[in-house]
């Protein structure tokens, strides 16, 4: 008598497997009522995705905040938005790979909110292309806005903290591909790499002085404001079913969950973490199969045909 049960079967099971369980409903709150009080928080990127996300979640317990992009129609939408979850919202118009825009923004928060006690570096460039068919302008848009721009706030928020005497928390959102690597997006995986060692080295240097430094990695949180080369991807996933299944938590993330997580790293409660980068991912990016898959070429992922130089 033969076994035909195999640990390799594929198979769909009869239960559908449970997944992890889905967050509080919006307007929950990780943390006390008032933790932000006095407060200011400024947010690269604050004016749409994923940085919007995690400025209401700052705006909810209580802070004032700064929001900061290089579009003033965008930045003044969100205003509106945020304003109603309780402090004031200051808008400023800002492209982070110009120090002196930077310089501009923090005198603008200054002078209308207070000096930014919180940091959250969420702007960022990228989109999906083959490494060889990467032109110099392109490599340098994304690195430029991804890892200098970051580098250029964060500067720009320790010197003033140091020169006061204060302490200061600072967030970078990273990307779990700064571990290992990205085919398709070269220079957004070198970028992330960059920024989560400065995390790391920031944190030991800034720490004496009361200066912590963490990095943030978001998994999948779709959203509108998302590329329109990756969003159609995924809506493509979703409408064959596929979106959910391709997470081992069975289901991708809610926005407000990373803003939940930014709000406890750069909390009162979260003092004594500094130099670490926390992935909310549900696990994907530790995720392997038991027998690989096929290699096919990112040319082929992305549909491009043969390189002809």
């Amino acid at each position: 008598m033969t076994d035909d049960t195999s640990p390799l079967d594929t198979s769909p099971l009869d239960t559908p497997l449970p997944g992890l369980p889905a967050p509080p409903p919006p307007g929950a709150r990780a943390l006390p009522p008032g933790t932000y009080d006095g407060t200011v928080v400024l947010v690269t990127g604050g004016g749409s995705g994923l940085g919007k996300a995690m400025a209401a979640e700052f705006a909810g317990l209580g802070a004032d905040l700064v929001i900061v992009g290089r579009g003033e129609e965008r930045l003044e939408a969100a205003r509106e938005e945020l304003a109603g979850l309780g402090g004031r919202v200051v808008v400023a118009v800002c492209d982070v790979r110009d120090p002196e825009q930077v310089g501009a923004a923090f005198d603008l928060a200054v002078r209308e909110a207070g000096l930014p006690g919180v940091l959250v570096n969420s702007a960022a460039a990228n989109f999906p292309c083959p490494a060889e068919d990467l032109s110099p302008n392109a490599w340098r848009a994304v690195v430029d806005i991804t890892l200098t721009g970051t580098w250029f706030t964060t500067r720009e928020f320790g010197r003033r903290h140091l020169a006061a005497g204060t302490p200061g928390s600072v967030i970078n959102v990273g990307a779990s591909y700064a571990w290992t690597g990205g085919p398709g997006y070269a220079p957004s995986a070198a970028a992330k790499a960059g920024v989560r060692n400065l995390v790391e080295t920031l944190a030991v240097e800034w720490g004496p002085y009361g200066i912590q430094v963490n990095g943030l990695v978001p998994g999948l949180f779709p959203h509108p404001d998302m590329p329109d080369a990756i969003r159609s991807g995924l809506e493509t996933a979703a409408a064959r079913g596929e979106l959910d299944a391709r997470q081992p938590a069975l289901r991708v993330g809610e926005p407000r969950e990373l803003g939940w997580a930014a709000t406890f790293l750069a909390s009162p409660y979260a003092r004594f973490i500094s130099g670490h980068t926390l992935v909310v991912d549900g696990a994907n990016w530790q995720r392997r199969t038991v027998v690989a898959a096929p290699v096919t070429p990112v040319r082929e992922q992305l549909g491009r045909g043969p390189f002809m130089g």
